[in-house]
């Protein structure tokens, strides 16, 4: 009797678990990016989340001195934006959107040096360097339920995700940041989607 009792305990925890993972990782569902957002790129440009064009977009929030998962999910979205453009789909079926948690520190110049280490050298990459308002920023990512805090030690806590949008703006899924950023997996999930 013991062991049968271990054993649904056991199956009871692993099925939880599973379910959580599911909810947080896989579960598709919509996303209303707010309307009502204008934020500044990199290069100095305005952008109207109003007149965003339609398509798909990966979002990454980050800050430039994080000194873990931010820079290390950048490169690796660099690398996934060499593989879309190989197939002609980045820039004009899909766009990345990389949003920075530090608006104060974050200036347009300051984004526009860290754009630069990924080859990003203008708005036109089909990449976008977004900062803007403390209250612009907290609304998108209120957006996507992607928690951040600043507790004054110079390292802001944040979420780990990226979120991958159809060009409907459902959220479709959204994918660890720093070294488990699926590469492949985003890939996939972004051609098939496009295509």
């Amino acid at each position: 009797m013991k062991k049968i009792y271990i054993t649904f305990i056991a199956l009871f925890v692993v099925g939880v678990g599973a379910g959580i993972y599911y909810l947080e990782i896989f579960r598709p569902g919509t996303a209303e990016l707010p309307d009502d957002v204008v934020m500044e790129t990199a290069f100095e440009e305005t952008v109207d989340f109003n007149e965003l064009p339609k398509r798909a977009r990966l979002i990454e929030f980050m800050y430039t001195s994080c000194p873990d998962v931010c820079p290390v999910t950048t490169l690796e979205m660099a690398k996934l934006k060499s593989t879309l453009e190989e197939e002609g789909v980045f820039g004009d079926k899909v766009e990345f959107i990389t949003i920075t948690i530090d608006p104060k520190h974050d200036t347009t110049e300051v984004l526009r040096d860290y754009a630069g280490r990924f080859e990003v050298e203008s708005d036109d990459d089909g990449w976008l360097f977004l900062t803007g308002s403390e209250e612009e920023t907290r609304k998108i990512a209120d957006a996507l339920d992607f928690a951040y805090r600043d507790p004054g030690s110079g390292e802001i806590i944040h979420s780990t995700y990226t979120y991958f949008m159809d060009e409907n703006d459902n959220l479709l899924e959204k994918f660890t940041m720093g070294e488990d950023f699926d590469r492949d997996r985003a890939y996939k999930r972004i051609m098939r989607t496009i295509n």
